[in-house]
């Protein structure tokens, strides 16, 4: 899942350089454009992709207090 949500990132920086024009990368730490790409999925994604990127975590994941937390 790492390797498709890395492979997203790459595809949406070339669309932001090529077609919106942005020249700088606007985060360096990829681990960092992951995680927020991992957030907007969950956000503003269909439920497939949500539904996949769900099923690909190893952790145990807890719904508190309109919060989800991942358990080790």
């Amino acid at each position: 899942m790492k390797k498709k949500l890395e492979d997203e990132m790459k595809r949406f920086n070339k669309f932001q350089r090529s077609v919106l024009g942005v020249t700088e990368k606007l985060e360096t730490d990829e681990d960092t454009d992951i995680r927020n790409y991992a957030k907007y999925l969950l956000r503003e994604g269909s439920t497939s992709e949500k539904r996949l990127l769900l099923s690909n975590l190893r952790s145990r994941i807890r719904y508190e207090d309109k919060e989800l937390t991942l358990i080790g």
